[in-house]
């Protein structure tokens, strides 16, 4: 791989109502999901890709397939440790409630109900990034969720996780060439050694 573009899905009935949803498949796009998953492929409409990637829910498949309909002889698969983070007992309530949790607990505390620490879903996405950097496509289109797509971002200038992430916009490409993904995968395995916050925290 020579380069990585990245987006957020379109946005979800469960981004309409307020909950979160980190066990697949989840829900469908709303009609504003969809269209900007089309404006997506329209931004996207002058580039070569080579591969398309989304994780196991059915909002990033979605929206790689309305991204990618203009190119339609572009292969496709699911990447799992892609996916959203597990959000244990918060799983299928408020979002603000995972939120309110969220930012008062450390990156490495585990949430509630088996659900995944913010130290886990950095390891996580480090490994699908190396995997990512193994593949022999040169352009990568990858639709993931907000925490893990913004994750990536803030990595590839080396800038360590915060509590409250900046908002991440639906369905916007974000540019990476291959030294900016490899720094993003060594930033994110350096901050899950040694585990803490970025200050001041960034309100989301």
């Amino acid at each position: 791989m020579r380069r990585l573009i990245l987006a957020r899905h379109g946005e979800a009935a469960s981004n309409v109502e307020g909950i979160v949803n980190g066990i697949p498949p989840g829900g469908s796009l709303s009609a504003a999901g969809r269209e900007e998953a089309a404006a997506l492929g329209r931004a996207l409409a002058g580039e070569r890709i080579d591969l398309g990637i989304c994780t196991r829910f059915l909002r990033t498949r979605e929206t790689l397939r309305l991204a990618l309909a203009g190119q339609p002889s572009v292969p496709r698969e699911i990447m799992a440790s892609f996916d959203e983070i597990e959000f244990g007992s918060f799983e299928g309530g408020p979002l603000e409630a995972y939120r309110e949790w969220a930012w008062t607990h450390e990156p490495d505390d585990e949430c509630p109900g088996d659900g995944e620490s913010r130290v886990e879903v950095a390891i996580r996405i480090a490994g699908a990034l190396d995997e990512l950097l193994g593949r022999e496509e040169e352009t990568i289109l990858a639709v993931g969720h907000a925490l893990p797509v913004r994750y990536v971002i803030d990595a590839a200038d080396e800038t360590f996780p915060a509590a409250r992430i900046t908002p991440l916009e639906h369905a916007k490409p974000y540019r990476l060439d291959r030294a900016r993904v490899e720094a993003a995968a060594e930033t994110l395995r350096a901050w899950a050694e040694e585990p803490e916050f970025r200050e001041p925290a960034d309100v989301h």
